[in-house]
C-alpha cells in the first residue's frame, strides 16, 4: 500500500465525487484511514463548490454523475489546478471515455468494482506500463456497438439528440441502448 506525502501535519486533501451515496461513504473512509483528508461530493455543482474552497491535490471522479459527465468535472478540476492529481472510477468503461478523460487532465482511469488500494496506486501511478498486456481476442460486436455509440455521444457533447440524427436512429433507441450496462 502506498502511503500520501504529508506535508507537517497537514494531511493530503482528496477530493471524492461519486452519485452513489453508500460507495462515497465507504471509500471516503478508507481513503480516511490511508492518510487522506477526504472531502466528498454526490453531485458535479458540489463538487466544485469543494474545489474551489478546498483546492484539494487529489481527485477521484466518477464517470456518471447522476446525469452528468464526469469528465466536465476532469476538466474544471484541471483548469483550478493543473497539479491536481485525478483518477475517473467508473462502472461504465469504454475506449472512448477513457482517451478523453486522459486528454482533459485524469492521471488515471479506474473499472469498477476497485478497491481503495488500487485508487491509492493509480493516484501516484506517473507512468505507463509498457508490459501491459494486449487483450486476447479481439472485441465482440456487441461490445464495439457500444464503443462506437460512445464516442458518437461524447463527439456530441452527451447531447442524445444530436448524437442519434448523426448515427441516423430514433434517439429512444439510442436512449435504451445506452441504459443497457456494457457488454463485456
Amino acid at each position: 500500500m502506498i502511503k500520501p506525502e504529508r506535508v507537517g501535519d497537514d494531511l493530503p486533501r482528496l477530493l471524492l465525487v461519486d452519485d452513489d451515496e453508500t460507495f462515497c461513504g465507504v471509500l471516503s473512509e478508507a481513503l480516511g484511514r490511508r492518510g487522506f483528508d477526504v472531502v466528498a461530493a454526490l453531485e458535479v455543482e458540489g463538487a466544485l463548490a469543494l474545489a474551489e474552497r478546498y483546492t484539494p491535490e487529489y481527485a477521484v471522479v466518477d464517470l456518471r454523475l447522476g446525469d452528468r459527465s464526469g469528465l466536465e468535472l476532469v476538466r474544471r478540476l484541471h483548469e483550478l489546478d493543473e497539479n491536481t492529481r485525478i483518477v475517473v472510477l467508473t462502472g461504465y468503461a469504454s475506449i472512448a471515455t477513457a482517451v478523453e478523460a486522459i486528454k482533459l487532465g485524469a492521471t488515471h482511469y479506474l473499472t469498477k468494482p476497485a478497491d481503495a488500494d488500487e485508487v491509492l496506486a493509480a493516484l501516484h501511478r506517473d507512468a505507463g506500463d509498457p508490459g501491459t498486456p494486449a487483450a486476447e481476442r479481439p472485441l465482440s460486436v456487441q461490445r464495439l456497438e457500444w464503443e462506437h455509440l460512445q464516442r458518437v455521444l461524447l463527439d456530441h457533447d452527451h447531447n442524445i439528440s444530436a448524437a442519434a440524427r448523426a448515427l441516423r436512429m430514433h434517439r429512444r433507441t439510442l436512449q435504451r441502448k445506452l441504459r443497457r450496462p456494457p457488454p463485456a
